[in-house]
């Protein structure tokens, strides 16, 4: 067995196997705004290299990539007919899945695109672009696959069309607990298993209430925390629950998440419980997220689920938030000055001035509605290896390997200051010998791309 320190003690814990992630709903609408942006309105050539794909790609062969529409973890693209008889179009269902990929290659603009892998379903190629899926679930078909799977889903908290106030009613009426319920695609779609124990954990309930026991109060929290954490998850490309004020004010400032996968709770530092729930590790801190029952005699007193234990910890998350995340969280303040020029330049707005003047400058823009700061994909792989974060715990759904890999490199490079890196230090594994430095990276100049979700999000 291989083990561990255990952050809250000196002790060593045995390291449980990394399961691989689902792909999560911020992740999925990113790689819809990366389509949206450099694909949709053009039309491909298609083929099917491992051949499970070939009877679709044959049909949106040439065809033009009319929309994308993102829906929790399920992307639907539509395919339109150009010329010819009017005819609908071919829509393409794709669930990434524990791994899956959309990849896009400036083939025309000299960026290397690598050899397809035997995983590899489509392949798109044209305007300078090739572009590579690989997927768990790659389906066509016309308007009634959409509407069938359209039909299944719940509320997407990223999207403008969610009704909290449907949500809340089938919610009401159930007889399964929050934690259950945050984890069915067909009530709340987007979250995976991250964002609900962090979800829960900020809006202070814990998994284990039923739905129908649930105050108005109580879910309007809840959908509250979903929106705001798979927002600011969509601007970053990571799963960074925990807000930069709050990680300063508690003495944490490299703190990501408050209980997930943590043996002390962030705020409290008090022991974190974990159980399974439905072959998923459920996580609640019994002091931030009481469970309390009333006895005969009505006192009330807190209940641990059955079967729950201390969190075993398998791999640290702590780092340094990027540029976007200070941004959109501190304003032009938090940036440094080579930032702001950076962001100012990226808005078309002049970049000579004190940093006074440059902070008064951005924050200006942004107060006039100029679009939020997305992390780039890059910034986002990068930041992830910087933090030690294993690719089993969340990878970047819009860069192949080989894509990650580059960004990954080029930051370690930035960040040691041009010395070689650590031999042993691999993208995509974890070095843990050198992890606490890594922890410690700066993600300062790690760029951004500013752009914004459109309203059909």
């Amino acid at each position: 067995h291989k083990y561990l320190r255990d952050s809250s003690s000196s002790s060593f814990l045995p390291l449980p196997p990394l399961a691989s992630p689902m792909v999560e709903g911020h992740s999925v609408h990113r790689v819809a705004h990366a389509l949206r942006g450099r694909m949709v309105g053009r039309r491909f050539k298609a083929t099917s290299p491992n051949g499970r794909f070939a009877d679709g790609a044959a049909l949106i062969d040439g065809r033009k990539f009319e929309r994308i529409e993102a829906i929790g973890k399920n992307l639907f693209a539509f395919f339109a007919v150009v010329n010819g008889p009017s005819a609908p179009p071919v829509v393409m269902h794709v669930h990434f899945g524990m791994a899956g990929v959309w990849s896009i290659f400036e083939s025309g603009a000299g960026e290397e695109v690598p050899d397809v892998t035997p995983t590899t379903r489509l392949r798109l190629e044209g305007c300078g672009i090739v572009s590579h899926l690989s997927a768990m679930t790659v389906a066509h078909g016309g308007m009634e696959l959409y509407d069938s799977k359209r039909a299944a889903l719940g509320h997407d908290p990223l999207r403008n069309d969610a009704d909290p106030d449907v949500l809340w009613s089938r919610v009401h009426a159930s007889s399964k607990t929050i934690g259950q319920l945050l984890m069915d695609q067909s009530y709340f779609t987007g979250p995976g298993n991250i964002y609900r124990a962090e979800i829960l954990f900020v809006a202070g309930v814990h998994p284990e209430v039923r739905g129908r026991e649930l105050e108005r109060e109580q879910f309007d929290r809840i959908w509250a925390a979903t929106v705001k954490l798979l927002r600011r998850g969509f601007e970053t490309g990571s799963i960074l629950t925990v807000d930069a004020a709050e990680a300063r004010r508690l003495g944490k400032p490299d703190l990501r998440r408050f209980i997930y996968n943590r043996s002390r709770c962030g705020v409290c530092d008090g022991n974190v419980l974990s159980w399974d729930v439905s072959g998923r590790t459920c996580y609640a801190c019994p002091r931030c997220q009481p469970r309390s029952t009333r006895s005969p005699a009505g006192a009330t007193a807190d209940v641990a689920p059955a079967g729950s234990s201390p969190v075993r910890v398998f791999n640290s998350h702590c780092a340094r938030e990027a540029v976007g995340t200070r941004l959109n969280q501190g304003g032009g303040a938090a940036l440094t000055v080579a930032e702001l020029r950076e962001e100012l330049k990226r808005r078309g707005s002049p970049t000579s001035g004190k940093k006074a003047e440059l902070v008064d400058r951005l924050d200006g823009l942004i107060a006039e509605g100029t679009p939020p700061t997305i992390v780039s994909a890059e910034a986002a792989a990068a930041e992830k290896v910087l933090a030690g974060e294993n690719r089993a715990v969340e990878h970047v759904a819009e860069l192949a390997p080989v894509q990650a890999k580059r960004a990954a490199s080029a930051a370690r490079q930035q960040n040691l200051g041009g010395k070689k890196p650590p031999p042993s230090a691999s993208e995509g594994r974890v070095d843990r010998r050198s992890m606490s430095g890594l922890r410690r990276t700066k993600m300062a100049r790690l760029g951004s791309a500013a752009s914004s979700p459109r309203a059909s999000l």
